[in-house]
């Protein structure tokens, strides 16, 4: 069975250029990209030639998600898995590959309608190294463990995993059973495909954007305090205060970006165990400042 190797790319629809590109540089250190097609910009982490492709149409949500495959072959392998699945999808042409910078390319969507890219062959640019937006003791950490993790809107958590698991060949379970005062029980899933602790979850509950957040990782750990004192100091609003997870063991913090939804900034998380557990609380910190322009679907926890 063919099986995604890492979230790779990510593209979001934002409605103001200027406040993502003053966000994106000079808070979180991305690199900014533009190409002169107008209608996007691009930031980077590393030497690939875009991990985020904003897209300005004025959505501020989620736009697609891209996910590897080793290569061609296994690229065709999907496409035929999919098929036999029964899953609609759409494998485009070469002019949207290049659009996308990759070398081959499906298009489809999961159960709750959020739309997916598979893909192989990245456009890699090591003769332009990543040049932060702002000071950083350190890099950004992607490698084998892709861009990071993001949790994603699901209308149907038992179609989500099977999806996941069965057509995408990620395998997860719930990783927290957690108590939050006037919402009872919330019980998210975890899916991952390698070394990271997951990729992609899902099972908030009722949200109005497709995405809750998205995790970047440093490979120090004092570009998290570094990153938190700027946030602080520009009064960008913080939805989940400085503490560590019990899951993958990130020390990280939640902010509210340009389009409303949130930036999760951690670094030290450890490998993914590849066996089961669960827990109903973070280790430390972790607390809910709960914005009053966010609605619960869009706090996130986790």
């Amino acid at each position: 069975m063919p099986k995604i190797t890492e979230l790779g790319y990510l593209g979001v629809y934002i409605s103001d250029p200027k406040a993502w590109k003053e966000y994106a540089t000079e808070v979180v250190g991305f690199e900014w990209l533009d190409d002169g097609e107008g209608d996007r910009f691009y930031l980077r982490m590393d030497e690939w030639h875009h991990r985020i492709a904003l897209h300005v149409n004025g959505k501020d949500d989620l736009a697609y998600l891209g996910l590897r495959v080793a290569g061609q072959d296994e690229l065709k392998e999907m496409e035929d898995h999919l098929r036999s699945m029964e899953v609609p999808h759409r494998v485009c042409s070469e002019k949207e590959c290049e659009e996308r910078h990759v070398l081959g390319l499906i298009k489809l969507e999961d159960p709750s309608g959020n739309p997916l890219e598979l893909f192989h062959g990245p456009h890699l640019e090591p003769a332009m190294p990543f040049y932060p937006g702002r000071r950083m003791f350190g890099r950004f950490y992607t490698g084998a463990g892709g861009i990071g993790h993001t949790i994603i809107r699901s209308d149907n958590v038992d179609a989500s995993q099977q999806f996941y698991s069965r057509v995408l060949g990620m395998r997860g379970t719930v990783e927290y059973k957690l108590s939050v005062p006037g919402h009872g029980k919330v019980t998210p899933y975890f899916m991952h495909c390698n070394e990271r602790d997951h990729s992609i979850a899902f099972g908030l509950g009722p949200m109005e954007k497709r995405i809750n957040h998205l995790m970047i990782e440093s490979n120090d750990l004092d570009d998290v305090g570094y990153t938190y004192d700027i946030v602080k100091q520009r009064n960008i609003p913080i939805a989940i205060t400085l503490g560590k997870h019990t899951n993958d063991r990130m020390l990280s913090f939640y902010m509210v970006n340009p389009s409303g939804w949130l930036l999760e900034y951690g670094s030290g998380a450890r490998p993914s165990t590849h066996q089961t557990e669960y827990y109903t609380k973070d280790i430390w910190g972790h607390e809910f400042q709960m914005p009053a322009t966010m609605g619960m679907a869009d706090r996130g926890r986790l």
